[in-house]
């Protein structure tokens, strides 16, 4: 429908490969696209980032990386009920929303992962934003946002909170939360998947048409 190539980077996964050989193997490739790009045909003036669930937190750790290593300008994010904070699931948690997390990802699956990825990283440097997005202190800068979530979804309230974040950083962002559905809803056909592809679909129309002006 947006006649856009499209790049799925196999990235080397937890526990096998701990933070932050992932991220460092998605920049690797975002730093390809850009060196060689134009050479594959591709316009990297309007390239967006996109990741479901633990790859949209690493979509979103990326968009930070990028930034802070000054490079290129990224036209996009887009984040699908994304994994950004790993206190969710732990003591540090804050309470529990009694109203998320009872279907398809529960707290305690959702500790067991962040734990892979951790490995014996100690989350105490100046690299804990890349590692959880949801510590980042500094949002500005990032390209232009959507992020969307089910309302049954564990991430439900991270993903409100990095959306008010990025506003506050003065980051465009469109955020959508849709009703009733749980994490990965849109594994399923549906009225609120057929939504959120539109949704989805229309922002990076848009994303990628001002990336071609800019």
């Amino acid at each position: 429908e947006l006649q856009a190539i499209v790049i799925a980077v196999d990235y080397r996964l937890a526990p096998e490969h701990p933070f932050p050989i992932p991220l460092e193997d998605c920049y690797a490739a975002l730093e390809w696209i850009f060196c060689n790009g134009a050479a594959q045909g591709m316009n990297t003036s309007n390239l967006v980032i996109m990741g479901h669930s633990a790859g949209g937190g690493l979509a979103a750790a990326l968009a930070l990386l990028a930034r802070d290593r000054g490079l290129r300008t990224i036209a996009g994010l887009v984040l699908i009920y994304p994994m950004l904070d790993h206190r969710t699931g732990t003591p540090d948690a804050p309470p529990a929303n009694p109203t998320t997390g009872t279907f398809s990802w529960s707290r305690q699956a959702n500790h067991f992962c962040w734990e892979c990825l951790r490995g014996a990283y100690a989350v105490d440097d100046d690299r804990k934003a890349l590692f959880s997005p949801a510590l980042a202190t500094d949002l500005s800068d990032l390209p232009p946002t959507f992020i969307c979530v089910g309302a049954l979804d564990l991430f439900l309230e991270e993903d409100l909170a990095f959306g008010l974040a990025l506003s506050r950083s003065g980051v465009p962002v469109e955020l959508h939360v849709y009703p009733g559905v749980p994490h990965m809803f849109d594994q399923l056909p549906g009225e609120q998947t057929a939504q959120a592809t539109q949704d989805i679909a229309r922002a990076m129309r848009r994303m990628i048409a001002a990336g071609l002006c800019d």
